[in-house]
C-alpha cells in the first residue's frame, strides 16, 4: 500500500476506481458508434490543413502550420497502480506515447486532473503531478499547468502537443502488404494490473515497462524508414492492429508464438485476472478475426487492455521482435497463426 509523504494512513488508490488505466476506456465498438459522422468539413480559408483526423482512428490529430506538423492528443485514466508517483509517471508516458506513435516529438503538455477532494488528501495529488512532471521532463517536454476538477473518482493524464516532419509521419493507414510487424514492448500489463488491484501485489517489471517512454522506439522506427505505426493501449494488440489493418486496406497476420509477454501474465490469465475491457476488446475483433487454433488464454492476452504499451510498427525495428506481417486484404482483417 501507498504511504503518503506526510504520514497519512496508507491508501490503495486502485480501490477508488471502477476500472484501471487504459482498461477504463469506452469499448471500441461503442465509441465508434458515438463518433460516427462527426468528421468536420475543411475550414474555409484555414492555413493549417488537417493531415490526420478522426477518419482512421489514429493515435493523435495532426495539422500543418508553416511547414511543420503539429501533433495534438489527450489521454487520462483512473489509477492503474496504488503508488501515486508511479501512477503519474505511467499516465504521462501513456499520453506522450501518442505523439511518439505519430513520429513526433512532444514539446508542451498540460495536466488533466480529477480528484475526490473530500476522500483523498491533496499530498497524494501532488505526488501524481510530480510523477507526471518527472516523466515529461525526461521526454524534454514542458509542462505548463493544466486543469483540475472535483471528481468522485481520481483521474489523471495530459494533453500533449508535439511537432513532426509532415513528410515523415507514422500513420495507421500507411501499411502495405509485405511489411513485417514489430512490437517494442511485451504484452500483459492489463492482467498484471488487474491482479495488483485485486490483491495488492506489486509487479515492478510491469511498472517499469509502463513508465518507459516510447521515444527510442519511435526514433528507431523513423530511422528504419517506417511510415506506419500505432501504440498498443486500451484496445489491446488485436484491437489496435485491427484498426491499422482496416485503415490500410490490408490483412494483418500475427505469429502468436513470437509475441512477447511480461513474466506472470499468462498465469494471471489462468487465475482469472482478466478485465471486462479485455473481454470487450476480444468480442469487438472476433467478427474480423480468423483465430485458427489459437487457445483461449492466448486470445485474451492478445486482446489484453494495455496501459502505456509499446509501438506496433509496420517495418523492422532493431531489437524488437517481429510478431507478424501485413498481407493483401483477405476475408478477415486479422489472422492468427
Amino acid at each position: 500500500m501507498t504511504a503518503t509523504p506526510t504520514g497519512h494512513k496508507p491508501v490503495r488508490l486502485t480501490r477508488f476506481a471502477h476500472g484501471g488505466g487504459c482498461a477504463c476506456k469506452i469499448p471500441p465498438g461503442e465509441l465508434e458508434e458515438v463518433v460516427a459522422g462527426l468528421t468536420a468539413p475543411p475550414l474555409a480559408g484555414g492555413d493549417t490543413p488537417l493531415l490526420v483526423g478522426l477518419a482512421t482512428g489514429d493515435d493523435a490529430a495532426v495539422v500543418t502550420h508553416r511547414g511543420t506538423a503539429v501533433v495534438c492528443t489527450a489521454d487520462f485514466f483512473t489509477p492503474v497502480v496504488d503508488d501515486p508517483y508511479d501512477w503519474g509517471r505511467i499516465a504521462a508516458a501513456n499520453a506522450l506515447s501518442d505523439v511518439y506513435a505519430m513520429g513526433g516529438r512532444p514539446v508542451l503538455a498540460v495536466n488533466l486532473l480529477g480528484w475526490p477532494r473530500d476522500l483523498l488528501p491533496f499530498d497524494l495529488a501532488r505526488e501524481v503531478l510530480r510523477g507526471g512532471l518527472d516523466t515529461a521532463t525526461e521526454a524534454g517536454c514542458h509542462v505548463g499547468g493544466g486543469h483540475s476538477v472535483d471528481d468522485p473518482e481520481p483521474k489523471y493524464g495530459m494533453a500533449v502537443t508535439g511537432v513532426a516532419d509532415p513528410g515523415r509521419l507514422l500513420r495507421n493507414d500507411a501499411g502495405r502488404p509485405g511489411l513485417p510487424l514489430s512490437l517494442t514492448k511485451p504484452l500483459g500489463t492489463g492482467v498484471l494490473n488487474n491482479r495488483h488491484k485485486a490483491t495488492g501485489e506489486r509487479f515492478e517489471h510491469a511498472v517499469a515497462t509502463m513508465a518507459a517512454l516510447n521515444r527510442e522506439a519511435a526514433e528507431a522506427a523513423l530511422a528504419a524508414g517506417a511510415e506506419c505505426a500505432t501504440d498498443i493501449t486500451g484496445f489491446g494488440l488485436l484491437g489496435h492492429l485491427h484498426k491499422l489493418a482496416r485503415a490500410s486496406g490490408v490483412t494483418a497476420v500475427v505469429d502468436t508464438a513470437a509475441v512477447p509477454y511480461l513474466e506472470g501474465a499468462r498465469q494471471a490469465v489462468r487465475d482469472g485476472y482478466v478485465s471486462g475491457g479485455t473481454r470487450r476488446n476480444l468480442e469487438w475483433v472476433a467478427p474480423h478475426t480468423d483465430f485458427g487454433d489459437t487457445d483461449a488464454d492466448t486470445r485474451l492476452l492478445l486482446a489484453d487492455a494495455q496501459t502505456s504499451g509499446g509501438l506496433l510498427v509496420a517495418g523492422e525495428v532493431p531489437g524488437a521482435p517481429v510478431v507478424g506481417e501485413l498481407v493483401p486484404r483477405g476475408p478477415h482483417s486479422l489472422v492468427l497463426r
